[in-house]
């Protein structure tokens, strides 16, 4: 597919189209590849690594074979956009479980605070060569 890292996001979540947003202005690498878990793509991967596919309330990065999820996800793509955005991995060494926590909470409301959209996000031409599919 690639040898890329992926980041899988909920299309119609207004927060991750925000989201993909801000790593596409700041990965001046230009490094990460894009997908939503809903896409056939999407589901595809997250079947290949044993994600279940109805779950919608976590972003997915696949780097290195791996499948990595929730706030590991995130810091892990801000340390893939370089400095300063780097400097918030080290949040890594707060408990996995205390990072979730606040991940999960996030995740839970994020349509009632961000609001969704009918349809997934459709890149500009200009930035589809970022975008699987």
């Amino acid at each position: 597919m690639t040898d890329n890292p992926v980041l899988l996001f909920d299309g119609v979540c207004n927060l991750c189209n925000s989201v993909v947003q801000f790593v596409i202005r700041h990965d001046h690498k230009k490094q990460i590849r894009f997908a939503s878990l809903q896409s056939g793509i999407g589901i595809q991967l997250q079947q290949q690594y044993g994600h279940n596919v109805g779950n919608l309330d976590t972003v997915v990065l696949i780097i290195n074979n791996t499948m990595l999820t929730e706030s590991t996800a995130i810091l892990r793509i801000l340390r893939l956009l370089g400095f300063p955005w780097s400097l918030m991995y080290g949040c890594m060494v707060i408990p996995k479980v205390l990072r979730d926590i606040g991940y999960r909470y996030i995740a839970k409301n994020r349509y009632v605070w961000f609001g969704k959209q009918e349809s997934c996000m459709i890149p500009t031409p200009e930035l589809r060569k970022l975008f699987l599919e």
